[in-house]
């Protein structure tokens, strides 16, 4: 199938063309041809796979044709009343979102403006006062620009939720209901998710009306050419491993991520003093600085980029060839949107895990969802990897029957059996009789779990 059978128009194939493409993709030809015909869509695909272009191109199609008359002669330009809303949890996927409506809309007359917070709000606001056609916003700096009544939701159209499993795990709930009471119901509404959790489906029922679902590929499966492997190191040996990976593996650009904005910075000063060009992207970062650290690692200034999960979902940036998982999320669906950066548009990626003691649950559940089996990895140089139970293979081995078995090398030499009792090892914390040492009343010491 090609763009032409899609029923675009010609400034559309054009625009098209021009960005290089030329065969949509999976969700591209099942989602426009819908779109174009007004109905409700309740889109599932992975995250890399066209979903912008998939609600862009018909929107833009859709608002041309239907352009505001002429004036008459004598009579004095209105300002344009919005006609379609994009919310997006994020300021990186608001601003891809909104590049994209500029290139497929290059050839079209529409007007277009995107708003989202860390920024001065004043240059925001003379645009949405002038009038626009297609708003892409972040919920929060939408409703600020709705209370100083700098913009009108009453005349929308089109409304499309991207990315909406994600703007729930940020708590937009209550700011997304808020929007929506200012927006007409009679409207086409496209919700679309590289997820479906039973909040998302519980808010579909909510807001849109007869929809057709479209699923694209299997939910929160990874893209097929993409490689998968992992590292078994502790805690206090990540960050040389991570120079020792960059050293000898060959990449284009890599994508590091870690759990917390403090240590995406101590990666990023460790790599520095490594001789690494390194920046990093997180919340705590300005709107600015934000934007300075994802041009250099687009012209290819800075070879890595380090990041929490605000870059795990809206990042679209082209020759990514590995994704590294400095720290292991616990969250196995985040997961594959962060190995989504890479292995775009067909290319081919590598995802590499570092998997300490504590993340071997972690990576069970990584494993179990995608199903797919992480390899360990021992090609790198001068790495060793540590020595005991991160050495035994994940799990223990499972017999003919499928239940796991008691038997198997341990790592003293002797060998494990299901009836033998004399050999096992006391607990870690026993008493004098050999049996668990119980912990004393009033002790209200922490237990952590491999979750946290």
């Amino acid at each position: 199938m090609r763009f032409e059978d899609l029923r675009l128009s010609k400034p559309l194939l054009d625009a098209v063309r021009t960005a290089g493409y030329e065969t949509p993709t999976q969700v591209q030809a099942q989602v426009i041809p819908l779109a174009l015909e007004g109905k409700d869509v309740l889109g599932c695909a992975q995250t890399g796979t066209g979903k912008t272009a998939a609600f862009a191109l018909p929107i833009i199609q859709r608002l041309s044709e239907d352009q505001p008359p002429q004036l008459k002669e004598g009579e004095r330009p209105r300002f344009r009343s919005l006609r379609c809303l994009v919310l997006a949890p994020t300021r990186e996927l608001a601003k891809q979102i909104a590049d994209s409506f500029a290139t497929y809309g290059r050839y079209t007359k529409l007007k277009r403006a995107v708003v989202y917070g860390g920024v001065n709000k004043r240059p925001q606001t003379r645009t949405l006062r002038q009038g626009v056609d297609i708003l892409v916003a972040t919920p929060g700096r939408l409703l600020d620009h709705m209370s100083d009544s700098s913009v009108s939701l009453k005349t929308v159209d089109i409304l499309v939720l991207d990315e909406a499993d994600n703007m729930l795990d940020m708590g937009f709930l209550p700011d997304i209901k808020r929007i929506l009471s200012k927006i007409p119901k009679q409207r086409q509404t496209m919700l679309l998710s590289a997820t479906m959790p039973p909040a998302i489906r519980a808010l579909a029922s909510e807001i849109l009306d007869n929809p057709v679902s479209v699923e694209a590929a299997r939910v929160s499966s990874p893209a097929e050419n993409v490689e998968h492997w992992s590292y078994r190191v502790e805690k206090d040996g990540k960050a040389n491993l991570l120079c020792s990976v960059l050293e000898a593996t060959p990449f284009t650009r890599a994508l590091v991520f870690t759990r917390t904005k403090h240590g995406a910075d101590k990666v990023v000063r460790h790599l520095s003093r490594a001789g690494v060009s390194a920046d990093a992207i997180h919340g705590n970062k300005t709107q600015n600085a934000r934007s300075r650290a994802l041009a250099g690692f687009r012209t290819g200034k800075t070879d890595v980029l380090v990041a929490t999960d605000i870059a795990a979902r809206g990042l679209d940036i082209d020759n990514i060839s590995h994704v590294i998982n400095y720290d292991l999320t616990a969250e196995p669906e985040t997961y594959v949107h962060r190995i989504g950066r890479t292995g775009r548009a067909g290319a081919s990626g590598t995802a590499l895990s570092f998997v300490s003691g504590e993340d071997r649950g972690k990576l069970r559940a990584i494993e179990r969802l995608i199903q797919i089996t992480l390899q360990p990895a021992v090609d790198i140089p001068g790495y060793v990897a540590p020595k005991g139970r991160e050495d035994r293979p994940i799990g223990r081995p499972r017999s003919e029957s499928g239940r796991r078995s008691n038997t198997g090398p341990r790592s003293d030499g002797n060998t494990r059996s299901g009836s033998s009792t004399g050999n096992r090892p006391k607990p870690r914390f026993a008493n004098k009789n050999g049996g668990p040492r119980r912990r004393p009343r009033g002790d209200k010491r922490e237990t952590t779990t491999a979750a946290k």
